[in-house]
C-alpha cells in the first residue's frame, strides 16, 4: 500500500523530483556502490522513474511483484562484470536506500555477454 501521509501535490513533485534527477552515469563509477550491494537494476521494459517512485512512495505491493517476476533485482556479479567488459553507461536514479540502474543497450539483464 502506498504511502497514505503524502497528498496528491507532493506524490507529483516526487514524480517530478525523481525524473529530473535521472542521469546517464559509467558503470565504472557505480562500482563502489555495487560492492555496498546498494545498486539495483530494472528491467529496460520498466520506466525506471516509475519503479524510483513506487520506492518511494513505498508501494510494497509492486515492488515486491517487480522483484517476483524478476524486472527489478540486484544487480548480480555476472551483470557487473558484463558492464565492466562492455564499459557500459547506464541510466540511473537514486532512491534510498538503492541507485536503481538501468541498461537500454538491449543486453538481457543478469548475464555475461563478450
Amino acid at each position: 500500500m502506498p504511502n497514505p501521509d503524502l497528498l496528491p501535490e507532493e506524490l507529483e513533485l516526487l514524480h517530478a523530483k525523481l525524473n529530473l534527477e535521472t542521469a546517464e552515469m559509467a558503470w565504472t563509477d557505480l562500482q563502489r556502490f555495487f560492492a555496498q550491494g546498494l545498486v539495483h537494476v530494472v528491467a529496460p521494459e520498466l520506466d525506471l522513474v516509475d519503479v524510483a517512485y513506487a520506492i518511494g512512495i513505498d508501494d510494497a505491493k509492486r515492488i515486491k511483484q517487480w522483484m517476483d517476476s524478476g524486472l527489478f533485482t540486484a544487480v548480480s556479479d555476472n551483470q557487473a562484470a558484463d558492464w565492466y567488459h562492455r564499459q557500459a553507461v547506464l541510466w540511473t536514479v537514486v532512491v534510498r536506500p538503492w541507485i536503481l540502474v538501468q541498461d537500454k543497450s538491449g543486453a538481457p539483464l543478469n548475464t555475461v555477454q563478450h
